[in-house]
């Protein structure tokens, strides 16, 4: 597993052009947001469950472009890319298992 800061510069070139490749998953969040520091590790430890997926963080407060093209209303929220498209995600802290649900869902 992979995981990079992506932001509004490098988005398109991180996730966008990986995911026509691979799985990548992106965790919007922000460094006063209590629930994105309590998801945020076990994030990166399920995604590390699952090879070759791409896991990255976009800090929202820095990187607002982000936020308003992909309708970013609540943090955290979890936006799993696959064909340069989101195929599905979640807002909210999630356990570990319910992220591990998550992804086996949706990965193929």
């Amino acid at each position: 597993m992979v995981h990079i800061e992506v932001n509004d510069s490098n988005f398109n070139k991180e996730v966008i052009e990986k995911s026509k490749d691979t799985y990548v998953l992106v965790d919007f969040w922000a460094p006063w947001c209590m629930p994105c520091l309590m998801l945020g590790p076990n994030l990166e430890k399920v995604a590390g469950e699952f090879k070759g997926l791409i896991f990255v963080k976009v800090n929202v407060d820095e990187n607002n472009k982000l936020g308003s093209k992909y309708e970013i209303m609540s943090i955290p929220s979890v936006k799993l890319f696959k064909g340069g498209e989101v195929i599905d995600e979640f807002v909210g802290s999630f356990p570990e298992q319910g992220i591990r649900d998550f992804l086996k869902r949706n990965i193929k």
